[in-house]
């Protein structure tokens, strides 16, 4: 008989990572607006197609160094110790955002990358760690579905922060924001300490495991090596050199993941090679899901109706026409490279007449005169929307499985992963019927349909994503449990950049529908190759589980 309660330590974990995600979605729902926002308003200028690579190789890299995290809290350092480490590493880099410059910003850019190694992939270990014994044997899915709601209740809030504090105050107001919530985290997770003690045990070392000093000359230096290279080869094979050198470093770390299958036990074999074959197909996942960054950000600020009530207030841009409308019927929308080009019905593109690009495919009579501002839903609000329903339908996804458990129904956790790539795949027909319903851009489109699309996606993200981690950490040898968690996030990572590598083609799709279509086939293609395999791996993790 089991236990219906959860272990204490998970509701420090829970609210660790709650302030931690906080910190970490604030800065990133305001990255890609502050790096292409007017550098006389304090943002950096930066062309969009500029912004979304390098906000593609931030986040890839972020999901890059669990691997090093991963490693070192195995073999050397503990889990709270390195949580604690990473925690505070980010906690400086959110802050430094906050200083001018380009020395700077790439620092705080660098200390943010390396300490979400350092927390990232442990404080995900040591949760699964906590669930060891028959009371909670059965609990462990669960656990890490309560886990996941912390996550995103910290990623609903930050938003109305970094509204209200970039808008009233500036963008250092909203990063020092961002690091002040990291430090509460930290804070938290030390208070609960001896909840999560015994949990925070390293294991024997086995003959067929690398030293580090090993791993560091056959993986870390070749990754960095790479990567040099990558970046000074002339011209760009991949898009930018920045990809180019993501590319290249991440190769010799995807080998080291490989390379522990081949010198596995045969204990350990048929478990790792299941993990890695998830692990590639869910790429694809987080290659459409983490455009709401970029593209699904481009289509709140420049396509969705934003438009507030003159009665109502709240976290808002005050948008001003520069110009005095000229009053002609083809005056009224400007162009740019991030629209459908408008013409009138001579064929002629329509005269330029506003500065704000927001104005261009707005109704005629909703565009306000040069003294009058209009008041918006600020942009970065609507990526709060993935996070209030996880934490909306998270109880809901986790009695729903204890109802088919209940009734020995319930879906192994491989095809729980099938059916949420499944699920992710509709939201996007939801953005193409948006697209159809604004003319491809050609008027603003209701908030109802970005809303929509988000709220299917997440769905398939509450099957897919807290399901990878509880996977790993059923199939994972105890002893390199944290460091296949770093594989988990490596996949994440290269998802990432991925995403931001189809962001950039974003101007290249005249129809915007198409864009969707691409990544609707992507989805589809991933469910398939889980769906392939599910046999076997059901197999896997029968006989795994069941030791």
């Amino acid at each position: 008989m089991t236990n219906s309660k959860h272990p204490t330590g998970l509701y420090f974990l829970f609210f660790a990572e709650m302030w931690e995600r906080f910190g970490y979605y604030l800065m990133i729902g305001i990255f890609v607006l502050y790096m292409t926002g007017d550098i006389a308003a304090g943002g950096l200028g930066l062309e969009r197609a500029n912004a979304a690579d390098i906000f593609g190789t931030f986040i890839a890299l972020v999901f890059l160094t669990p691997f090093l995290g991963g490693l070192l809290a195995d073999r050397k350092l503990g889990y709270r110790t390195s949580i604690t480490i990473g925690g505070i590493m980010m906690g400086i880099g959110y802050c430094m955002l906050a200083i001018k410059g380009e020395l700077f910003f790439f620092m705080a850019l660098i200390l943010i990358i390396l300490g979400n190694g350092f927390f990232k992939p442990n404080i995900s270990t040591l949760l699964g760690n906590l669930y060891t014994g028959e009371q909670y044997v059965d609990k462990k899915d669960a656990g890490y579905n309560i886990f996941y709601m912390g996550i995103n209740i910290g990623a609903f809030i930050c938003n109305f922060f970094a509204a209200y504090l970039r808008h009233n105050f500036g963008w250092g107001y909203a990063f020092i924001a961002a690091g002040v919530g990291m430090f509460i985290g930290v804070i938290i997770f030390w208070t609960g300490m001896k909840h999560y003690k015994h949990a925070d045990v390293l294991k024997p070392v086995q003959p067929e495991d690398q030293t580090l000093t090993r791993i560091f000359g056959t993986t870390i230096l070749p990754a960095i090596v790479a990567g040099c290279i990558g970046w000074a080869i002339p011209g760009n094979l991949l898009g930018s050199d920045a990809t180019d050198a993501f590319i290249f470093g991440a190769l010799p770390v995807a080998y080291f993941y490989i390379s522990l299958y081949f010198k596995a036990s045969e204990n350990d074999k048929r478990p790792i090679g299941a993990m890695l074959s998830i692990f590639a197909v869910v790429i694809i996942f987080w290659a459409v899901f983490k455009q709401n960054g970029t593209a699904l950000t481009t289509w709140a600020e420049l396509y969705t109706d934003r438009s507030m009530p003159e009665m109502v207030e709240g976290p808002a841009e005050k948008l001003r026409m520069t110009q005095q409308l000229s009053g002609k019927s083809d005056s009224v929308f400007v162009t740019d490279s991030q629209f459908r080009k408008v013409k009138d019905a001579d064929g002629k593109s329509m005269k330029e007449v506003a500065k704000n690009i927001y104005f261009k495919n707005e109704t005629p009579s909703k565009i306000p005169s040069e003294t009058v501002s209009a008041n918006l839903v600020s942009t970065e609000l609507f990526q709060s929307v993935n996070p209030f329903f996880v934490v909306i339908l998270t109880p809901l996804v986790v009695l729903f499985f204890s109802f088919l458990r209940g009734r020995r129904k319930e879906p192994s956790t491989p095809a729980k992963i099938g059916w949420g790539l499944v699920v992710s795949a509709l939201s996007t027909l939801v953005m193409v019927g948006a697209v159809f319903a604004c003319g491809n851009g050609e008027i603003k489109c209701p908030p109802w349909w970005l809303i929509s699309s988000y709220g299917v996606i997440t769905i398939g993200e509450l099957f897919l994503s807290p399901m990878g981690l509880s996977l790993v950490s059923k199939l994972s040898p105890p002893r390199i449990t944290a460091l296949m968690m770093g594989g988990w996030f490596l996949s994440t990572s290269i998802g990432n950049k991925l995403s931001g590598i189809l962001a950039t083609m974003w101007d290249n799709y005249d129809n915007k529908a198409l864009y969707f279509v691409v990544n609707f086939i992507l989805l589809i293609v991933a469910a398939a190759a889980i769906f392939m395999m599910l046999k076997w791996l059901r197999q896997i993790f029968a006989e795994h589980t069941a030791k």
